[in-house]
């Protein structure tokens, strides 16, 4: 392998952490953020549930995927960050999130009824249900207008 292929590929890689779950850390979300500072915060998944509805939770620093179902229901979370896919469901209702940014899908149901959501981000599919009660977009879209955004396999709740 030539000096310029290798270049590119070690610039390609990137290295994620994989957290098989948050039991692995006492279920402490706080020592789990500790561990992935002091490895320079690197993009990392989780291949269980995250449950952090009603913690203090701001950001999900470089999580890039998770395994099973992602509850930050009434959490004060504004970004998804660098999110790409939930396998399971998502749970953002009673949160600040405006946007989804990065995320791609959602294997289950989207919930974000009374958000302040205004844009889908990146997202191109959800498996299952998705709940825009008490939304920007609900006000501002039609069913069919977000079955034209997005790949939903559920049912859209305005």
């Amino acid at each position: 392998m030539n000096n310029l292929i290798r270049n590119i590929l070690k610039e390609y890689k990137e290295e994620i952490i994989v957290i098989p779950s948050l039991s692995y850390f006492g279920d402490d979300w706080n020592a789990l953020l500790l561990f992935l500072k002091s490895k320079g915060n690197p993009k990392w998944e989780i291949l269980d549930d995250l449950n952090l509805s009603y913690k203090r939770t701001k950001s999900l620093e470089n999580l890039y995927s998770v395994g099973g179902d992602l509850y930050l229901g009434g959490t004060p979370i504004e970004s998804l960050g660098n999110l790409q896919s939930v396998d399971g469901d998502l749970f953002l209702s009673n949160t600040r999130i405006e946007s989804l940014g990065n995320l791609q899908s959602v294997g289950g149901y989207l919930s974000l009824f009374n958000t302040p959501i205004k844009s889908l981000g990146n997202l191109q599919s959800i498996g299952g249900d998705l709940f825009l009660v008490g939304t920007p977009l609900s006000r501002k879209y039609t069913r069919e207008e977000i079955k034209q955004m997005i790949d939903v396999g559920g049912k859209i709740y305005m």
